[in-house]
């Protein structure tokens, strides 16, 4: 068993025990694949939707720089085997707002991997 073999387990038993007042279940969406008419500026694809859990919570203060990531962004930390389809910059996500605890859509700005892939972190800005 790899790595990501050993991880993916002990971490959903986390989100499961020790994270699970924490966990809020998100759903992304973006427009799938189609063809694009120029005239018309209408295109054929249809929306696509993935769902997930993961843990929110804010940037660290070094890592806000006012430019890439905001204060106001949140990161959301989910395992790669809890999502539904590959998260990516440009997708809409609904997920609960930390501090009023209401569904919010957000925007994804970018998403990283670890290197054994066992999770994302997802940067959210409000929309």
């Amino acid at each position: 068993m790899g790595i990501r073999g050993t991880m993916q387990p002990s971490f959903g038993k986390l989100f499961d025990t020790t994270f699970a007042e924490l966990m809020t279940t998100f759903t992304g969406s973006y427009l799938g694949q189609g063809v694009y008419d120029p005239v018309s500026e209408t295109t054929t694809g249809q929306p696509v939707t993935y769902t997930g859990r993961g843990v929110s919570t804010k940037f660290k203060r070094d890592q806000i720089d006012n430019e890439r990531i905001l204060a106001t962004d949140t990161l959301l930390i989910v395992l790669t085997n809890e999502v539904t389809d590959t998260p990516q910059a440009g997708h809409d996500v609904v997920a609960r707002d930390l501090l009023t605890g209401l569904s919010t859509k957000y925007r994804v700005e970018g998403v990283v991997t670890d290197p054994a892939r066992v999770h994302y972190q997802i940067q959210l800005r409000a929309t």
